[in-house]
């Protein structure tokens, strides 16, 4: 990896303001390299890039170029895969719950806006394509752990357009000899992950909660499992692909560390991680019902990400959760 990011490349981020997108965009920096991002400010937010901007310093920051545009606008994403060498694909509506209440926008953006950009890149003739696929492609499939070779029938308009994605990138490897790798996240968490609103992520909002001394919701009881994957894990992912991306394959890979947490687990992690901040939350937890489209349990095997992309993860869910925490703590609460 470090062979491969010694030699400066020119790469592309959809979704640069967003929580992965700007984590990727500090990321490639760092490394040297010379990034453009793309974005319409949907659900990322300048304060992202801010705060990429600061950490970086202003040598690297001046390798960074920002167009604010849609994936959907063809014409946008023509302007900026131009003279890029590798594309990484992160913009989308996420949400189960957004898909329910809107699934024609997410239709558009997930569906529509990841086809533009597939054109784009390949008319363009990118290195390589990495996008952002999900695990909720796995839908009522009920074995564990989650094999890529393995699925059920999707039990959300997400799931249907993230299945889509990884249909229309095969079709593009097959017609045009068009190489991708599509990312298939767990329940991903970490820095600049936003806690507020309807569909934000459990982790970023039962921290908020907690730090503010509000309820915190389960919805079901409590039990229900996943994989959470911090996400230093999720760039390491992203920059691998890119290196192992091949002309005329579609892989798909899992992204997460093979390890099953439930929901009261997490609340316990959670509780003790802040308590060690001096950060005391003494109430239990409030169960409500079941969310519509929501996986029971979710476990992901790696070992295709391992051979494929050398893919390591160097967070755990503990080490990733006392990472995450002290930046929630400065970022959206209050210590005592």
């Amino acid at each position: 990896m470090r062979d491969f990011l010694a030699r400066p490349q020119s790469w592309l981020v959809t979704g640069a303001a967003g929580f992965i997108g700007s984590n990727l965009v500090e990321a490639l920096l760092l490394h040297g390299q010379t990034v453009r991002g793309l974005d319409n400010f949907a659900t990322g937010y300048r304060r992202n890039l801010d705060e990429v901007q600061a950490l970086v310093g202003p040598e690297a920051w001046a390798r960074f170029e920002f167009v604010e545009g849609d994936v959907r606008d063809a014409a946008a994403c023509d302007a900026a895969v131009s003279g890029v060498d590798h594309v990484l694909h992160q913009a989308a509506l996420g949400s189960v719950p957004r898909s329910i209440a809107d699934p024609v926008t997410t239709n558009s953006a997930n569906i529509t806006g990841f086809l533009i950009m597939l054109d784009a890149s390949r008319r363009a003739g990118v290195k390589s394509f990495v996008y952002a696929a999900s695990s909720s492609t796995y839908g009522d499939e009920p074995n564990l752990p989650k094999r890529e070779d393995r699925i059920g029938n999707p039990l959300s308009p997400y799931a249907v357009t993230k299945l889509v994605n990884e249909i229309y990138a095969k079709v593009f490897a097959r017609t045009f000899g068009f190489g991708s790798v599509g990312l298939r996240y767990f329940n991903v968490f970490g820095p600049r992950q936003d806690p507020d609103g309807a569909y934000a992520a459990v982790i970023p909002k039962w921290t908020a909660a907690m730090i503010e001394q509000n309820d915190v919701i389960i919805n079901g009881d409590g039990e229900t499992s996943r994989d959470f994957c911090f996400v230093a894990n999720v760039v390491q992912a992203n920059l691998r692909a890119a290196r192992a991306c091949t002309p005329g394959t579609a892989e798909v890979c899992n992204i997460a560390v093979g390890d099953r947490t439930t929901l009261n687990q997490l609340f316990g992690l959670l509780r003790d991680t802040l308590a060690r901040h001096q950060i005391h939350y003494t109430a239990g937890p409030v169960y409500r019902d079941f969310r519509t489209g929501d996986v029971r349990h979710s476990l992901a095997d790696i070992a295709r990400a391992q051979a494929l992309l050398g893919y390591d993860p160097s967070h755990r869910l503990g080490e990733g959760v006392a990472e995450a925490v002290p930046w929630y703590i400065d970022h959206f609460g209050r210590q005592g």
